[in-house]
């Protein structure tokens, strides 16, 4: 017997537990986390409800019909829709284009603005985070964003001021990200935990019309139609059921 208890004593000793919980820890680093089931979303964006944006009036869908840049994209879950606001006249911001793009699995954060508008041939000539302040009479929220400002790298076009602002941040499940690497950090929390992700990014690009509004003008625009399209996409589309915390 007091062989017994010496043998269950030396497994017990601090060195012995520290190289199990090492090589319990290395086991599952190899095997890698479980890959969590998608979230699909509660309703499709292609039928957000048009009728309750308010003074907005979508003048253009459009669909992605190269299948290399689909492939790029990354999701099928997506719109691209223009947008007129009907309560301004002769303004840089009366047009824009809103992309809303929805990605079920946490397994990637596709291209950013900053990578394919400069792939696709222009130039960034700005980018600054900026704070989105999007309140209606129910609905308040503080969302990191960022502001870029794109260019044709043609100093004639250029000279003639064919550019044009971009506005984006990221849905991560019940939270917001003003960038990619604030995405992938939740994202990746979540994935090492085995929970079910999702992520949407919320773009506008004024690209619509000459001259371009300055980013005073785009953030205020934007700050207008989020107040409109993002208490729909919380409580209609997205599928936590829950309205986001608001970022102090």
């Amino acid at each position: 017997m007091r062989c017994a208890v010496h043998g269950i004593r030396a497994y017990l000793q601090p060195a012995f537990l520290i190289c199990v919980l090492v090589l319990g820890a290395a086991g599952t680093l190899i095997r890698g986390p479980s890959i969590p089931p998608p979230r699909p979303l509660e309703k499709s964006l292609d039928v957000l409800d048009e009728n309750g944006l308010g003074p907005y009036k979508v003048v253009d869908k459009s669909r992605i019909v190269n299948p290399d840049i689909l492939r790029e994209l990354g999701t099928n879950d997506y719109i691209q829709w223009v947008l007129e606001d009907s309560e301004v006249a002769d303004s840089p911001v009366k047009k824009f284009l809103l992309f809303v793009t929805y990605y079920e699995r946490p397994d990637r954060v596709p291209h950013v603005p900053e990578e394919c508008y400069t792939g696709g041939g222009f130039q960034r000539l700005e980018s600054e985070n900026v704070i989105f302040k999007v309140t209606n009479d129910t609905f308040e929220r503080r969302i990191n964003g960022k502001y870029l400002l794109f260019g044709p790298t043609s100093t004639e076009l250029l000279a003639r001021g064919w550019e044009f602002p971009v506005l984006y941040f990221f849905r991560v499940n019940q939270d917001y990200a003003g960038n990619r690497n604030e995405a992938r950090i939740a994202l990746n929390r979540n994935l090492l935990l085995g929970r079910p992700s999702y992520f949407c990014k919320v773009e506008l690009v004024f690209n619509q019309q000459l001259p371009a509004p300055s980013k005073e003008q785009a953030v205020a625009a934007g700050e207008k139609l989020l107040a409109v399209v993002l208490p729909i996409l919380e409580e209609e589309h997205w599928p936590d059921g829950k309205r986001a915390v608001t970022d102090e």
